[in-house]
C-alpha cells in the first residue's frame, strides 16, 4: 500500500466516495468535503492523500495541523496532527486496508520530530471506529460536539506510538 497526493483528476472518484452510505454514516451527515475547493486551495497545513492497494485507489487520508484548522478544532496545542480516514468502497471494508492506511499516516505524522501527538474524532455512535483506533493505541480524551455531531476525540502520543513501532 502507498499514500499519494490527491489531484484534480481524483475529484470524480472522491465525489463518488462521498455518496457511499458507509462514508455518510461515518460522518453522520450529508455535509461532506467539497473536493474542488479542497484540492484547489493547496493549504500548507493539510495533506489530502489517496491510499492505493495493488495500484487501485481504495481510500483517503487527510492529515492536517489542528492548530491551523481552528474553525474545526478550536484552540489546540501546537505540534500535533489531525487525521481523517475512510475507505471509499464498502467492498473494501474489513480487509485490513484501514490499519495499513493508518500506519502509513501515523508514520507520516510523526516524521517531523516536533510532532508530539495525533488527534482525531469519530462519532459516538460509531463503535467499530472506537475499537479500531484503540487497537492502534489511541486514547479517548474528550467528548465534544463537532458541527452538530456528538463525537469522541482520540489522541495518540508520540511515545505510545514509538513504543509500538
Amino acid at each position: 500500500m502507498k499514500l499519494r497526493p490527491a489531484t484534480q483528476s481524483d475529484i470524480p472518484l472522491l465525489q463518488e466516495w462521498n455518496e457511499q452510505k458507509h462514508v455518510k454514516d461515518a460522518f453522520g451527515s450529508d455535509e461532506m468535503y467539497d473536493w474542488e475547493f479542497e484540492l484547489s486551495r493547496n493549504a500548507d497545513s493539510e495533506e489530502i492523500l489517496i491510499a492505493e492497494a495493488e495500484n487501485r485507489p481504495i481510500g483517503l487520508v487527510v492529515i492536517g495541523d489542528p492548530a491551523q484548522e481552528s474553525h474545526y478544532w478550536g484552540d489546540v496545542e501546537p505540534n500535533q496532527r489531525a487525521i481523517d480516514i475512510w475507505i471509499g468502497e464498502e467492498s473494501d471494508l474489513g480487509r485490513g486496508y484501514g490499519t495499513q492506511m493508518m500506519r502509513l499516516a501515523l508514520e507520516r505524522c510523526f516524521r517531523p520530530p516536533d510532532v508530539r501527538a495525533v488527534i482525531l474524532d469519530t462519532l459516538v455512535s460509531n463503535t467499530k471506529s472506537h475499537r479500531f483506533y484503540e487497537r492502534l493505541g489511541f486514547t479517548k480524551i474528550d467528548r465534544r460536539v463537532f458541527e452538530s455531531e456528538e463525537c469522541f476525540v482520540y489522541r495518540l502520543e508520540r511515545g505510545d506510538w514509538a513504543a509500538e513501532n
